[in-house]
């Protein structure tokens, strides 16, 4: 990691998008998060302290800037030199979370206990390094805490991973105008071609990482290749969070990959869920967006009075699948060869739609999907492509 440009990359970005009394006088005169870099000597005074040399990501931070100012959006201060110290000794209390951490690289004192805390000003959390758990590059493990959580700690490789997160984390929350949102609004749109052309894992991965920095059009791109690869526990939570109100794309909820696909999934969702104890996504979120409600109420009365089949895209599309169905309905292979074989006549609907979702609401089809078959109809060259 060269620090200081990535650095002053993050200082431009919280500064662009903070609010005037957010910021400490020093950062707007300086433009800089952090402080002086610290001195091989002081370096050196702190390993003597602490009695261990500090990992290579860590030491050249500290060389960089003696300290940090918001690292995300729940660190608001990290640890210079002069006041790193042991979790045991400095903030002992969190030493009881160390049943629930991951400890399979140390032994003894569990990672917290033993961790070297690297957080000072935080919202009921701690960020900390494992001495116990070193790789090859001699970086140890990384981790941050938060009680609110209520989960066990996170682990990351190395510190420069837990800042990469924590950088993200930041996007996430406050979504930065810049060159880094600008770069990943780019490495969205190839994701979507190559998803298109057929490399599924290749787009999969850049989504989910584009995911983290908050881009919402990742989520939408990205939930319709879960679905069709089985993964429908995670695709839901990509949904639900596409409907909660502070998260919706602006034109999401009238474009047809919503209205004609993903709406039709969700009522097949709630029929199969929603019992007095358990709401489905659409009850969970009609109550926030009054344009919803009014979508489905709309396709709640398309349902009452339609007598004609399902429609699963363009007419050629569809004729196709149709076909299948009659066809090969109590034979699963065949009727999933037969679908796939259509795919190359499959056009989207609108930019964003990236596969035929909507034939998951097709009971034969959704009870037959296994992840190789939802693959295999993925990797289709698709649209134009």
């Amino acid at each position: 990691m060269d620090w200081r440009p990535w650095l002053t990359t993050w200082s431009e970005e919280w500064i662009s998008c903070s609010e005037p009394d957010e910021l400490d006088p020093d950062v707007v005169r300086d433009g800089w998060l952090g402080f002086a870099p610290a001195t091989a000597e002081a370096v050196a005074a702190a390993e003597e302290r602490l009695g261990t040399r500090l990992p290579p990501s860590y030491r050249e931070f500290l060389l960089t800037t003696d300290g940090w100012r918001n690292a995300g959006i729940f660190v608001w201060r990290m640890r210079g030199t002069s006041d790193l110290g042991w979790v045991r000794d400095l903030e002992p209390y969190w030493q009881d979370w160390d049943e629930l951490a991951d400890d399979e690289h140390g032994g003894g004192d569990g990672p917290i206990s033993r961790g070297l805390l690297i957080s000072l000003e935080t919202d009921s959390g701690i960020l900390y390094l494992d001495p116990g758990d070193v790789d090859e590059n001699g970086e140890w493990a990384a981790y941050n805490l938060f009680s609110w959580r209520a989960e066990p700690p996170r682990r990351f490789p190395s510190f420069t991973a837990l800042m990469q997160d924590l950088y993200a984390e930041f996007h996430w929350m406050r979504r930065p105008e810049g060159a880094t949102r600008d770069s990943w609004a780019a490495k969205v749109e190839q994701a979507r071609r190559d998803a298109l052309g057929g490399d599924v894992d290749g787009a999969e991965a850049v989504l989910a990482q584009a995911e983290r920095f908050g881009h919402a059009r990742a989520t939408v791109l990205r939930a319709q290749i879960l679905l069709l690869l089985g993964r429908t526990y995670e695709a839901e939570q990509l949904l639900r969070q596409l409907l909660h109100p502070s998260f919706t794309p602006d034109g999401f909820l009238s474009d047809p990959l919503f209205t004609e696909e993903f709406l039709p999934l969700l009522f097949v969702e709630h029929g199969q869920v929603s019992s007095p104890n358990r709401n489905s996504i659409l009850q969970t979120a009609v109550g926030g967006d009054p344009e919803l409600v009014v979508l489905v109420a709309e396709y709640q009365a398309r349902l009452r009075r339609s007598e004609c089949r399902p429609d699963y895209g363009n007419p050629e599309f569809t004729e196709l699948v149709r076909a299948a169905l009659d066809r090969h309905a109590g034979d699963p292979d065949a009727l999933w060869r037969a679908v796939g074989d259509a795919v190359p006549r499959w056009r989207p609907r609108s930019t964003d739609h990236i596969a035929p979702v909507v034939l998951l609401t097709e009971p034969v089809l959704a009870e037959t999907l296994t992840p190789e078959r939802g693959r295999a109809l993925l990797s289709r060259p698709k649209g134009d492509r």
